[in-house]
This record gives structure tokens, sequence and C-alpha cells, in this order.
């Protein structure tokens, strides 16, 4: 099998470490000048590790550390807890360097892989792959397009629905040194959030959600101090530990509408240029991954059955990442609610709720396992 895969983010990563596993010969298009991860820190729930594990790729992530506060959960602004998640409903998370990971994939490609760097896409036609050069990859018995939200391969496949703003943009970063935590989890104020967990030696990985007009000056790191340090413990030491130039700040996007389709013809959509979703369940590369090894397991490196695989990849695939992407925003837009009434409704609907159904809803999403064909 010829296989063209277009984007060499995680997903793009993981697949092309498939497909190369099943006996495809691979060429990985990375438009940037070099492949390399960005972002911070990145959480790997169970159904991303048991997909890491069907790709033959578990071993990459042996330094993440597991979530192992006493507790974890959501939070006030005042420390007093929201809810509490059952230590079995996290028990097989992992939080990793998202450079860490995106290098250690990379490191796992072989010799059935061809990287090319700078090399951007144009569009895809049939079984050609034209690039930015005007030079054409042709007769190709598969092109992947994991080439992000803003995907050029996105609109070969079915109508793009281009990008939507959810209101609200992201500062990331990870801890210059260690800072001791007894609890993890995020904090919901009126808003605006805080989110922290632990990485491996001791270095917390942190995420401050602010409400902003699209286009608005967010300013720099001397905000997030600004607004967060009054809240509780250790918030305000997370942020004393930060280097502000490892600090980055992100508008939070995702499709403007589910797509209708992630297969046409010999061309298939896996990770963000699928379903690219906000970042409010921590799923986005989780299902990346379930793509990778859910086309992998499928496709099993025959050429004869690849239009039966795809159409079975499209049937398994978007009806679970787009329900995922619907609560992954719906999460976001009660998480970010601003008025006083709406946030004391909020607080007092979440500690009303049983722990136990919204633990429920959480081992729901983890609930995967790869295709046996």
């Amino acid at each position: 099998m010829k296989a063209v895969v277009v984007g060499a983010g995680i997903g793009g990563l993981c697949t092309a470490a498939g497909l190369s596993s099943s006996g495809a010969d691979v060429t990985l298009l990375e438009r940037a000048s070099e492949v390399r991860g960005g972002g911070s820190g990145l959480s790997l729930f169970g159904n991303g590790l048991r997909a890491l594990e069907s790709l033959g790729l578990r071993s990459v992530v042996p330094d993440a550390r597991e979530v192992s506060p006493t507790l974890n959960g959501t939070r006030r602004p005042d420390g007093r807890w929201l809810t509490r998640f059952d230590p079995a409903a996290i028990a097989d998370l992992r939080v990793v360097r998202r450079s860490d990971l995106h290098e250690a994939l990379l490191g796992r490609l072989g010799s059935g892989v061809e990287v090319r760097t700078g090399t951007g896409v144009r569009e895809v036609h049939d079984r050609t792959v034209r690039l930015d050069d005007d030079t054409t990859i042709d007769g190709c018995d598969l092109i992947v397009g994991a080439d992000g939200l803003r995907s050029r391969v996105r609109p070969s496949v079915t109508r793009d629905p281009g990008a939507a703003y959810a209101g609200y943009v992201a500062w990331r970063a990870i801890t210059a040194r260690p800072v001791d935590l007894d609890a993890a989890g995020e904090t919901m104020g009126r808003g605006q959030r805080f989110g922290i967990a632990p990485l491996p030696h001791g270095h917390v990985y942190w995420f401050a959600a602010v409400n902003y007009d699209k286009g608005a000056d967010t300013g720099g790191f001397d905000e997030v101090r600004q607004r967060f340090s009054s809240w509780h413990a250790p918030i305000g030491e997370v942020l004393d530990a930060t280097d502000p130039a490892d600090v980055g700040v992100l508008p939070i996007e995702q499709l403007a509408r589910p797509l209708a389709a992630f297969v046409r013809g010999r061309c298939v959509l896996v990770g963000d240029a699928a379903h690219a979703m906000t970042p409010n369940l921590g799923q986005g590369a989780n299902q990346a991954m379930e793509d990778a090894a859910t086309l992998t397991a499928l496709l099993g490196g025959a050429v004869q059955d690849v239009d039966d695989a795809l159409r079975t990849y499209d049937r398994l695939r978007r009806r679970r990442t787009q329900r995922i992407a619907r609560q992954a925003s719906a999460v976001g837009r009660v998480g970010q609610w601003q008025s006083a009434p709406a946030v004391r409704l909020r607080d007092l609907a979440i500690r009303a709720a049983p722990d136990v159904v919204l633990n429920a809803r959480l081992r729901g999403i983890q609930d995967w396992q790869p295709p046996v064909r």
C-alpha cells in the first residue's frame, strides 16, 4: 500500500507509524521546516493509552506521571470543592509534556516512513496529492489528512465549515521548578478557570482560560497573575514557579459544524482535521490516537479492502468523536459562564449532582477498545 499522511502532529505521527508497521509505504508531509511539537502539557487517558498500545507505541510514555494527588476535581476560587473525582475513574490518566511525546513518536517512525518537511499541500484530488510547488504524488492507495483545524485536505473530503472561536483564550505553561501538589484539577470562577496537573519530577502543567472578545488584546503573563494569584493555593505558587518566557496564549477554537463525512474515496481525515474540539475534556489528542489505531486496525496493510475499511472507519469514528466534541464544547460554555446568578446556579448544580454521575461520564468517555477485524 502506498500511503501519504499530511501533517506531522500527534495524529499524523501515530497514523504514519501504525500504517508503516502494517506494511504500508508511507510518505509523511509536513509544511513546517522541521517536525517538532509545540504546546505544554498533555493528558493521556485510558482510551488514548489503549490506542497507543494497539499501535505498538505504548512505550513512548514510560516517564509519564500518574495523576496521583489524593484530591482531584473541581473547586471554587476560594478552594471549596464542588465535586471530586473517584480515583478509579482516572486511574489510567497520565500527564506528559507534549513536546516529549511528539519527539518520542517521531523517533518510532522507522525506515518505512519517508518524512518530507517544508512540504505544503495545495489540494487533493482522487488519488493524487498536489503540493505547493505544483509537483504531485500520484497513484496513492490512501491519503490521510492529519493537518489540523485549518486542514488543506478537508475540502477534498467534505464541505469545510472552517474554524469557530469558542469565546475564550487560554494561557498554558509548565512550571520551571517543582511545586508540591496535594490536589489537582480545575477551579471555576466567573468567566475564567484555572487548571493544574502534575508532571514527572514535580513540575506542574497549568492553564488559565478567560473570556475575551474575538481578536481582543489578551495581555501577557502579568494579566494571568493579576486575575489568578489571589485564588486558592497552590495557584499563586504555581504562577511564581513559572518562567514568563514559557507561557503561551491561544484563542480556543473548534470546527464550526460537525463534518458530514470523514472519508471520500481514498482520502480520510484524522485528528483535528476531522473533529477539532475544545480542550475541556482533555480528549483532542486521545481521539486522534483512537483515529490512528482504528484506521490501522481496519486496513491491516491490505490494498484490496481499503474502500470497505474506510467506510467502516467513517461509521465508527464520526459518531463517537462528534459526540465527545459536543460534550467538550458544552463543558467549556458552562465553565466560562460569567454572570453572578448563572455562576451561582452552575456551582449549586455541580455540588448537587452525585459524584457517581460525573465519574460515570468520565469513565464512559474512556470506554473504548480498538476494533478487531
